[in-house]
């Protein structure tokens, strides 16, 4: 079956009652890529708003359009100060969940192991994940681009046998928030040798059906021409997501 194109909205740690809903009303009225979702049923863009916001968007969002957590913790309830868990996110028919951010795997501290254990419990516990991955720019020049993304992918693996759930979003660190973008070549590289590790590690059948998506500063410039790549399936987009012109990049396909 082939990959559907996928787009996600971070909105971060930004928006208001009246931005977010503005927000809303954009792309509850917008004229959405039908191609443009997830398996089997349709939904052309997954927003991720504060959790403060969670509720309200979760209630408020038409037009296909599903909501994903920033984060879960990955114990059930109890004495967790300041987490959500993952029964808190199903209960209110929150279905996604973004995890290994590199804002959380950098600020927070959050290792591969943690945010693996992370994917785990939401995957047990009904959510679908939007899995981070990603290297910083030293990396990227001393060459470790694929070591570094296939290792944050590993710990994964070994506790997660089932990646039928799973979108992998592939974020250079470097390119987050900076206004600089991978080069089409550079980005299609990337997804090429994650998806070639993918059928060496799990199978080729997993590496086939499993969406990889690019982010980091994705605007309605330049992901018409990175939407043409082979390997990239979709955006997980930041800032971008809380324009107007985020309906273009979720039509970028087209």
């Amino acid at each position: 079956m082939a990959r559907k194109f996928f787009v996600g909205g971070n909105f971060k740690a930004n928006g208001s009652i009246k931005s977010i809903q503005g927000i809303l009303d954009n792309l509850n009225n917008a004229k959405l890529d039908p191609n443009t979702g997830m398996l089997p049923l349709p939904a052309p863009v997954v927003i991720s708003p504060p959790s403060i916001f969670l509720l309200t968007t979760a209630e408020k969002a038409s037009n296909g359009i599903k909501v994903a957590a920033q984060n879960v913790f990955d114990k059930p309830d109890g004495a967790w100060t300041g987490e959500l868990t993952v029964k808190m996110l199903t209960e209110h028919n929150i279905e996604w969940v973004i995890l290994g951010h590199s804002e959380r795997r950098t600020i927070i501290k959050e290792s591969s192991e943690f945010v693996a254990d992370k994917t785990k419990a939401a995957l047990d516990g009904g959510l679908s994940v939007i899995l981070c991955i990603g290297e910083t720019l030293e990396e990227r020049e001393a060459g470790k681009t694929v070591d570094v993304c296939c290792s944050q992918l590993q710990a994964v693996v070994d506790k997660v046998s089932d990646w039928s759930k799973i979108v992998i979003a592939y974020e250079p660190v470097w390119a987050i928030g900076t206004g600089k973008v991978a080069t089409t070549e550079q980005a299609q590289e990337a997804h090429e040798a994650i998806r070639k590790w993918l059928a060496s590690k799990l199978s080729q059948g997993v590496a086939d059906g499993t969406r990889i998506l690019y982010g980091g500063s994705v605007n309605e410039k330049n992901s018409g021409e990175l939407a043409k790549q082979p390997d990239i399936d979709g955006f997980l987009v930041g800032g971008a997501s809380l324009k107007p012109a985020f309906v273009d990049i979720i039509n970028a396909n087209l």
